[in-house]
Order: C-alpha cells, then sequence, then structure tokens
C-alpha cells in the first residue's frame, strides 16, 4: 500500500475529528496531497463515517475529481479538496465538516471576533462563502468556495459547515476544533448581552503566530490521538 503514514495519519485524523464534535452521520470529509506528486491526494470515501476510516479505504483523487486508485464512492463534495488545492499550492491538507457552533455563529450574521485564544488563530485569516446553503457539487462552487479562503486559513460556509486547510493534516485538524471551540467561546459570550472590549490587533498577532507554529498542532494532534486508546 502506498504512502502508509499518510494513509494512518488521514485514518487517525477523521477518528479524531469524531471525538471532538466534527462529526455528522457520514457527511464531512478530509484529504491530504500526495507528497511526490501534488496534482493528487487521498480522501475519505462517500458512505462512511470520520470514525470508520481505514488507510486501505482511502481513495486516491485528481484534480479534476476523477478517482484514480481505491474502489469506494467518491464524495460529491471533491470539489471543495480540487479547487482549494488549485488555487493554494501551499496547502497540503483540506477538511470540511458542519460542526455546530461554527454553523450557528454563520446564521447570526455575526463575524468571528477575537474574543478568544483559539479565536486568534483565525484573526483576520476567515473567509466567508456565501453563495448556496447547497452541496458544493460542482467545480464552480468549488471555485467559489476557494475564492472565498483566499489565503486565508479557513472558510465559514454560511448555514453550511466550514472549511479547514493546512501545511500538514495535522493543522488541519487542529485547526478545525480550534475554529468550532471560538464560535462557541464567542456565542456563549454574546448571549451573556455584555460585549467586553478586545485586545489591540498587535497583542492578537502575537498570539496568533505563536499558535501557527506546526509543532503545536503536531503536539496537540499526537495528544488527541492518545486519548482515543
Amino acid at each position: 500500500m502506498d504512502y502508509p503514514e499518510l494513509r494512518e495519519k488521514i485514518a487517525q485524523a477523521g477518528r479524531v475529528l469524531c471525538a471532538n464534535g466534527q462529526d455528522d452521520l457520514t457527511r464531512g470529509h478530509v484529504s491530504a496531497r500526495l507528497p511526490d506528486n501534488p496534482d493528487l491526494f487521498l480522501m475519505k470515501p462517500h458512505s462512511v463515517g470520520l470514525d470508520e476510516l481505514t488507510p486501505e479505504c482511502l481513495l486516491t483523487i485528481n484534480l479534476d475529481g476523477n478517482v484514480v486508485a481505491g474502489d469506494g464512492r467518491r464524495h460529491s463534495e471533491a470539489f471543495i479538496h480540487t479547487e482549494v488545492y488549485r488555487e493554494r499550492s501551499d496547502v497540503q491538507s483540506v477538511l470540511h465538516t458542519h460542526p455546530t457552533y461554527c454553523v450557528a455563529l454563520s446564521a447570526s450574521g455575526q463575524p468571528m471576533r477575537p474574543v478568544s485564544q483559539p479565536a486568534a488563530l483565525f484573526h483576520q485569516s476567515l473567509g466567508l462563502f456565501e453563495d448556496t446553503i447547497f452541496l458544493i457539487r460542482t467545480p464552480e462552487l468549488g471555485q467559489g468556495v476557494a475564492r472565498a479562503l483566499a489565503d486565508n486559513r479557513a472558510v465559514i460556509l454560511k448555514h453550511h459547515g466550514i472549511v479547514c486547510t493546512g501545511t500538514s493534516v495535522e493543522e488541519a485538524v487542529i485547526g478545525a476544533i480550534m475554529l468550532e471551540n471560538a464560535a462557541m467561546i464567542q456565542l456563549t459570550a454574546d448571549a451573556s448581552g455584555n460585549r467586553a472590549e478586545a485586545f489591540p490587533d498587535d497583542d492578537i498577532a502575537k498570539l496568533r503566530d505563536a499558535l501557527g507554529k506546526q509543532e503545536q498542532f503536531v503536539i496537540n494532534f499526537d495528544y488527541l490521538v492518545r486519548r482515543l486508546r
């Protein structure tokens, strides 16, 4: 089996996401580029829960959305991944989930504010896709998501879910978990009816840069994998 370590990492990612509130029946998906071929990526198949992912079940897909290896059914929303990879050569992993608080925040019409440490990671690095609530089933809609993502870390799909990216699987997964935590904290704080003043942008940017170090993503991902045992 080719790329055994990367396959295992994606399978771990699925279980970590599921264990941390990112599951929605069999919906949601995670992928990673092949290290020696940026025009191909491994991706979760259709009809499989995130917690059911195995290294063997992953599909190899090209940037046109065609399955080139693997026996499973391809997700109809594979175009989220193809178009983000096409536009962002720096991105090595993409995931799409439907976390409750992020969807609720998008429905509130409020932007994410830097009211917590998790939110600082996305300060000035969070896009918004508003074209449709429907599934991203065409290259054109995938291109819309990629445009909304731009050079940001993640994008919220209004009334739908999130797309989170990373230079590694670990970064994409921990980013998605932190984004949901940030949305939960903001909605909880807003429910109090009071709004405290945020810290200055340079203070928030300093924290964002500290939280965004690859070592931190790997440490926290490995910790969450250990918690599954």
